[in-house]
């Protein structure tokens, strides 16, 4: 590797370390287009995905559906996702994660539209499937072309913008459903949401790059590598004519295909499981809040607006946190995000057992939903990190993948609980469980991070 170079002058036909030229480049307009390009991405993603939660009040109404129902029909939107997060995980490796994000957007999009036709509430479980298996990979399909533009020392930040976009199409759901549905019904809010997310396509085939890495991986089209990198900083001068290779992953072989031992191998078989862990517990909270936190808020009293605008507002809130949070997750990692689900369960418990105002009642759970917020914001930041770039789309689409079961399995068991007679303020303390897993898990994988970062292994100082 003494002949690779990354400086500002590089001569026709040479070694080009392209992880180094990444890694030594500064902030740019260029990398600033994609972070904004990818976050009006996920901005459609997040509120395709969760407009469910705020439309299902009136689906209620129409259909006289009860918790049990409407606890199947948040899990329909979830499995649809966790099989679309190992199929586009799987494509995003294959042909590219430009070419697999226009297709999740233009399915999504399709999907979005067709729930507006559906006239019964098997036909709506049906497309929800469909429709969250477009959505289940987009978003480690952006985390991982992102970060393979920017040097390690911003990964974390970069992540948690592209989150920024997610968590805005979130909070919008609430509002817009308010705005909507009293007026075009329940069909309008998805018509309206697909429609545009389908505009946004010409944009992504004219705009959005392929990743330089994942392109030199595979060993494949120097030019195309040399027309990216000079987009990335122009004046480089770079050609066809030059050999392009990650100087950080100088030992994978030029064609990789992947098998699921992969995420387990050497340093990996401790990380994998335990980030599993982290993401299951993670995704029970966020998705219990989501899914049932505008039902649940109208059950106890709140108006039908109220409860939409309290769950967008803590979606805010938890936007805020993982703003706050990311250079603490760049410096010190896992550690930095497990303080959130540590203060969570206490919040979750005096919620689900202390007699409260309703006024109370509201602070301490946008309180609590903030910080559950800020955590899985930090969850997202470091899944895609722990992978070298020929397997990164494929191990952040398996973990948000596997963290489908607590995303399935919360609001299923909330469904079941509720329609059994549970008070609908004590599901918060059974919720606690799922904040204690997440930080325990965190916590172990904080101390491998740290131990290991400060022996420079490459598997946690990732590529």
């Amino acid at each position: 590797m003494s002949e690779a170079i990354a400086s500002d002058a590089l001569p026709t036909g040479k070694l080009v370390d392209v992880a180094a030229l990444i890694e030594g480049q500064r902030p740019s307009r260029f990398i600033l287009w994609l972070i904004l390009l990818s976050c009006a991405v996920t901005l459609f993603d997040g509120f395709d995905m969760l407009v469910i939660s705020f439309v299902a009040p009136y689906i209620r109404a129409e259909f006289g559906a009860d918790p049990v129902t409407l606890g199947q029909l948040f899990g329909c939107g979830t499995a649809g996702a966790m099989a679309g997060g190992f199929a586009f995980g799987w494509l995003g490796d294959r042909i590219g994660r430009r070419p697999s994000i226009i297709i999740s957007v233009v399915a999504f999009g399709i999907t979005s539209m067709a729930l507006a036709l559906a006239h019964t509430l098997t036909a709506l479980m049906l497309l929800r499937v469909l429709n969250g298996f477009a959505l289940g990979g987009l978003m480690p399909l952006a985390w991982a072309l992102n970060i393979e533009f920017v040097p390690r020392r911003f990964r974390a930040t970069v992540v948690t913008l592209i989150m920024m976009g997610y968590t805005l199409g979130g909070a919008l759901a609430g509002p817009v459903t308010v705005w909507l549905a009293p007026y075009y019904g329940w069909q309008g809010v998805f018509l309206s949401s697909g429609a545009i997310t389908l505009l946004l396509v010409p944009l992504l085939i004219v705009a959005l790059p392929e990743s330089p890495r994942y392109l030199t991986a595979r060993r494949g089209e120097p030019g195309r590598v040399a027309a990216i990198l000079n987009r990335l900083q122009p004046g480089l001068g770079l050609t066809a004519e030059d050999r392009f290779v990650l100087g950080d992953e100088i030992n994978q072989p030029d064609h990789i295909r992947f098998r699921l031992p992969d995420l387990f191998k050497d340093r990996l078989a401790k990380v994998t499981p335990l980030l599993w862990l982290a993401y299951i517990g993670s995704s029970m909270a966020i998705y219990f809040k989501t899914s049932w936190g505008p039902i649940i808020f109208e059950d106890v009293g709140f108006t039908r607006a109220d409860a939409a605008y309290i769950s967008s507002l803590s979606a805010l809130g938890g936007a805020v946190a993982g703003l706050l949070l990311m250079r603490f997750t760049d410096r010190f990692g896992p550690i930095a995000i497990a303080i959130l689900p540590v203060l969570t369960v206490p919040m979750l418990l005096v919620m689900g057992s202390a007699s409260m105002s309703h006024t109370q009642f509201a602070l301490v759970s946008f309180a609590s939903m903030t910080l559950i917020g800020g955590a899985h914001f930090g969850m997202h930041s470091i899944a895609g990190m722990f992978y070298p770039s020929a397997i990164r789309a494929n191990g952040g689409g398996w973990a948000t993948s596997i963290a489908k079961i607590g995303s399935i399995g919360a609001p299923l068991v909330a469904g079941y609980l509720l329609a059994a007679g549970l008070p609908p303020r004590e599901s918060f303390m059974l919720l606690a469980f799922a904040p204690a897993l997440t930080a325990v898990t965190l916590l172990l994988l904080g101390r491998m991070f740290i131990g290991r970062r400060a022996a420079e292994q490459p598997s946690l100082s990732p590529a």
